[in-house]
């Protein structure tokens, strides 16, 4: 089965169970200053998990795309990526386990066609001192599923993962495993939730190969055993709880559903082979980068052992790169573009570990390209602008290894390559971990890898931390003061189109709940009298008790009436347009947006201006907050 049969009969399937289709978020997130790129299906739906009404109802589904910058070094294996396509059902304040989990099942076993004998189940073992109990219910419902199809299901107590390598699988079915395996929300284990973040138990599915446990891996096999027997598949998760300020745990509004599936780990098992790379689209790009190889004269194949891993990175690295610069993103060294490079460069690297480079990165995108454009038309549309910034990337990046291999050199005298020094290699000189390590090895000189990897966790957080300060469009968190001034922003906007005019336009913003922060185009200094006009504006629209409306529309419709749309931000076919609009029906303001706001101005209290200032060359700054 190909990865675009199960996709679409994973979509046809639940929405013959009333769910509506919606279409893959960008990489590139909106309003999530948490996190660089789109990392599951669920970070854009944040705002209705937590009670706001989605205009296409309350049972969606959808493929996502995501990338999980995260997971960068662990590809090399035969199931690691770091893009993915998360098959995704929700369900907001609807349906719950007992419908949930009997569908999921239905689907891997008859639309799939996944022998249950081969599927393990997961559950959540309950925490204690949190008062969140264990998730019996989801156990009576497995057990009677395997029932159903012959199979005598014995639920057994693991705990940790630690644990289920002394343990074993003791003849189980359905393994009882602590938070840190059967808990989800986007910042982990309940302990490490933020106050106001949504969470909640879950089940996982897990597929067996049937492969012999490795003992290097553990002394017994469990699901959660990394020795390639056990591949999770598909993940329910059941949030009901978010996380009150004094570290408690509540009850959200309403019980939702958020499922996520992995489309190339289900790919893999219906073919019955646990290695992703060998599944259709994958394999095909794999196919093109051996095919421009061997016209350069190399003999690597991805058949032989030694050639495998370099072969797994180029492929998932190019595919990454591709989907993110079709969002909209290319290489940089700022934040998501930082990524990209890194993506890219490490591609080259492995591609130039096979033989020699020229024409591979090419030849590897545009498979990429081909293998996915009927389902995602965006890579085709922008083939050409993607490849040209690649091969502008693996221009800079040749002319990189001069410089870095002279600085390796350098470094290199002292018989030991300190972590620090690793580090600068690469985020200064672009100068690959893997190249440094493999150079020291063959001049018998030691890597201090534990000190660059903790190096490398000091920038990351220096680059998160940047996100989150110059996080366009971002709100914070999700609090209530937050959302208020976020609805503020809409009428701060259209106010100061009104008073200096329409070529104001957004260029940035972040959103606490102290203070709301815009960046707009203008080319000079504001006067007080332009600021008091601003300042007046958007009271007097506050004192209107204009209405907070939400219109799903294609993106067409959206910029023919005008609605303003973020500098840079990439949206896909259908998006959410804001209204701010009076009892008429006549708009002040109008914003591609993705929430959450008041329901009406009424809420806002006094707007009050703190500081104009300049940001850069025809780009002002303003600070405000409501009182």
């Amino acid at each position: 089965m190909t990865s675009r049969d199960i996709r679409q009969k994973y979509l046809k399937f639940f929405e013959s169970q009333g769910h509506k289709i919606i279409p893959s978020a960008s990489l590139v997130p909106e309003n999530d200053p948490t996190t660089l790129f789109t990392g599951s299906g669920m970070q854009p739906l944040i705002p209705y998990l937590l009670g706001e009404k989605h205009p296409m109802g309350n049972r969606l589904v959808n493929s996502q795309k995501c990338l999980r910058s995260m997971d960068i070094e662990e590809v090399g294996d035969n199931r690691h990526t770091t893009f993915f396509e998360m098959l995704g059902n929700w369900s907001l304040g609807d349906y719950f386990k007992a419908e949930q989990l009997p569908w999921f099942f239905g689907f891997l076993t008859e639309s799939v066609g996944l022998d249950p004998s081969k599927l393990y189940v997961t559950v959540f073992a309950g925490d204690e001192s949190l008062d969140i109990p264990k998730d019996d219910e989801s156990v009576e419902i497995w057990k009677r599923l395997f029932k159903e199809s012959g199979i005598e299901a014995k639920d057994i107590h693991i705990g940790s993962e630690q644990d289920g390598y002394e343990k074993g699988m003791q003849g189980g079915r359905i393994f009882y495993y602590e938070a840190k395996k059967n808990w989800w929300s986007r910042s982990g284990v309940p302990e490490t939730m933020p106050a106001g973040e949504p969470g909640g138990p879950d089940s996982e599915v897990f597929y067996d190969f049937g492969l012999t446990h490795d003992t290097k891996f553990g002394d017994k096999c469990h699901p959660n055993c990394d020795c390639g027997r056990f591949m999770e598949i598909g993940n329910s998760v059941f949030m009901e709880y978010i996380k009150n300020a004094d570290g408690s745990f509540g009850k959200l509004p309403q019980r939702n559903v958020d499922f996520g599936g992995g489309l190339e780990r289900i790919t893999a098992a219906s073919n019955g082979n646990p290695d992703v790379f060998k599944i259709d689209t994958l394999e095909a790009i794999v196919a093109g980068i051996q095919s421009a190889l061997g016209r350069n004269g190399s003999k690597a194949n991805y058949l032989d052992e030694k050639y495998k891993k370099s072969f797994r990175v180029v492929a998932d690295h190019l595919r990454a790169a591709t989907f993110v610069m079709a969002d909209g993103m290319m290489p940089s060294n700022n934040e998501r573009g930082y990524v990209v490079r890194r993506l890219l460069r490490r591609a080259i690297f492995h591609i130039d570990k096979l033989g020699k480079g020229d024409g591979v990165l090419e030849e590897g995108i545009n498979s990429v390209i081909d293998s996915y454009k009927n389902s995602y038309p965006d890579l085709d549309k922008n083939r050409k602008k993607i490849l040209s910034e690649a091969g502008a990337e693996e221009e800079r990046f040749r002319h990189t290894l001069v410089t870095g291999m002279r600085e390796f050199e350098k470094v290199a005298v002292g018989g030991r390559v300190s972590g620090a020094q690793a580090s600068t290699l690469f985020t200064t000189h672009g100068f690959p971990f893997e190249m440094t390590t493999e150079l020291a090895r063959e001049r018998g000189i030691e890597v201090d890898e534990e000190g660059f990897h903790k190096e490398m966790e000091k920038h990351q957080e220096i680059s998160k931390a940047g996100i989150q300060e110059k996080f366009k469009g971002g709100l914070a968190d999700t609090k209530e003061e937050t959302i208020r001034l976020h609805t503020a922003h809409h009428l701060l906007l259209a106010s100061l189109q009104r008073v200096l005019g329409p070529h104001v336009k957004q260029r940035g913003s972040n959103i606490t709940a102290e203070r709301l922060r815009i960046d707009f185009s203008h080319p000079q200094k504001m006067t007080s009298e332009e600021i008091k006009l601003v300042e007046d504006l958007v009271n007097e629209k506050i004192q209107a008790r204009l209405d907070m409306v939400r219109r799903e529309m294609s993106k067409e419709e959206a910029e023919k009436i005008g609605a303003e749309m973020e500098f840079g931000a990439k949206y896909g076919d259908v998006v959410s347009v804001y209204f701010l609009e009076d009892k008429d029906g006549k708009p002040f303001s109008k914003e591609f947006c993705g929430g959450p706001h008041v329901k009406s101005t009424s809420e806002l209290g006094h707007f009050k201006i703190l500081k104009e200032e300049a940001v850069s060359q025809g780009v002002r700054r303003i600070k405000a907050i409501l009182q």
